[in-house]
């Protein structure tokens, strides 16, 4: 360990494509950790200069003084201090980038002084994977010194026929990050970032008795575009079941896949017993992402006014008090009309557009015939009351709403590291 990084909490980042940066920019916003080593698993450009001009720019967001400082003409003071090492500072915290190892067991943690990484490859998703295989694996950073790793991704186990590790669980702060147990949690899951925003929507719903009774829901979400697309079309990998994602991101709105539904499950185990369906749909804005949430609920009717309970302004309510209470500042209400660059930088893991929902209320008719053929006797026909409603949320899929949300669940961790 450099004797500049001694005595103070470092964090380790892999990888510093889109979330890695912007993690390591919040970091240094919110000035947690003393010190930063940042891992590429190569060279970058031509010189240190060019990683640091690539770390200090953005294009959705700007540079980083203007992310650090707004426009007030203030600047971050940049320093190299030793080119060999790879060794830099930024207002006075030390950085060091590392470019020599890909696989995780062999990026040496343990001799930077690194206790906490945060894996933002999105290549090492599968905690069942031992840390020795050829390919790499999460576990790898735990064996190369790491006490904690944070993927900045959803779980995936490839194998179907294995369980979730003892050591390992998938988090969304706001919802079930207290959870977390620090002696027998080391490799942990921030989840995604429509599953952090959907968590933040379905949170209060369950908590609310009139809306705690879901018996179907959907959600769709109308998507930045990401790196894992192609900028124009091309041909698909050998055996790519998915052909829209190699079609021009620029050029078209494309339906495609989400994981949300199946990591949601994870963070709110509820919702297992619910018949939950979502899909994505990609489109040519570069972050600032929508949800738009179908729930039935159960519905139960006024007994003085004969009316639906849920209606739009209960559900908006709802979204209202959660936004004052347990999940203030993460949840957040408008009643504005927002259009996706409203949002670009929001900190909040989900705004919800109250001016968006929208409910209608019907009967399931069931006749004393049909209740019959279930055992059911001396019974009338029923109107079962049923209420569906669409409730709309808006996310920075990038900065504002999952980086913001890991940073937070990121400090969390590391003030419980055992």
């Amino acid at each position: 360990m450099d004797l500049q990084f001694k005595n103070k909490k470092i964090l380790g980042i892999n990888g510093i494509g889109r979330i890695g940066k912007l993690t390591f920019w919040n970091q240094l916003r919110l000035g947690h950790f003393g010190g930063f080593v940042l891992n590429a698993g190569r060279k970058v450009g031509k010189s240190l200069e060019d990683t640091i001009d690539y770390l200090i720019k953005d294009s959705t967001y700007g540079s980083l003084n203007v992310f650090l400082y707004g426009y007030s003409g203030k600047t971050c003071e940049v320093k190299i201090v030793d080119r060999e090492e790879g060794l830099f500072t930024i207002n006075g915290v030390q950085v060091k980038f590392l470019s020599q190892a890909r696989n995780p067991r062999d990026i040496n943690w343990a001799k930077e002084g690194v206790q906490l990484v945060i894996d933002c490859t999105g290549k090492y998703l599968d905690p069942t994977i031992p840390a020795d295989h050829p390919k790499g694996s999460v576990r790898g950073h735990l064996e190369a010194g790491a006490k904690k790793v944070i993927v900045s991704a959803p779980f995936k186990i490839k194998d179907n026929s294995k369980k979730m590790p003892e050591d390992s669980g998938m988090f969304v702060y706001g919802v079930n990050h207290m959870r977390f147990d620090p002696m027998a949690h080391h490799i942990i899951s921030a989840a995604s970032c429509t599953t952090t925003g959907l968590a933040h929507m379905i949170k209060p719903l369950l908590e609310t008795e009139e809306t705690s009774e879901i018996i179907t829901a959907s959600m769709s979400t109308v998507h930045a575009a990401t790196n894992n697309q192609n900028i124009l079309d091309a041909p698909p990998k050998e055996g790519q079941s998915d052909l829209r994602r190699n079609r021009s991101v620029f050029n078209n709105i494309i339906p495609t896949t989400t994981g949300a539904a199946i990591a949601l499950e994870e963070i709110l185990p509820e919702i297992k017993q619910i018949g939950f369906m979502a899909d994505s749909v990609r489109v040519p804005v570069s972050t600032s992402s929508l949800i738009t949430l179908n729930v039935t609920f159960h519905s139960k009717l006024n007994k003085e006014t004969g009316m639906p309970v849920i209606n739009r302004i209960f559900l908006n309510d709802i979204y209202k008090k959660a936004a004052q209470g347990a999940q203030k500042d993460l949840l957040i209400f408008s009643e504005k009309q927002n259009v996706s660059s409203d949002i670009i930088g929001f900190q909040g893991a989900i705004v919800i557009e109250g001016v968006e929902t929208h409910t209608r209320t019907g009967f399931i008719p069931l006749s004393a015939k049909t209740l019959r053929d279930y055992g059911l006797e001396n019974i009338s026909d029923l109107n079962i009351p049923v209420t569906h409603a669409k409730i709309c949320g808006w996310y920075d899929n990038e900065f504002g709403s999952y980086v913001n949300l890991l940073g937070k669940l990121t400090v969390y961790i590391d003030k419980n590291i055992a």
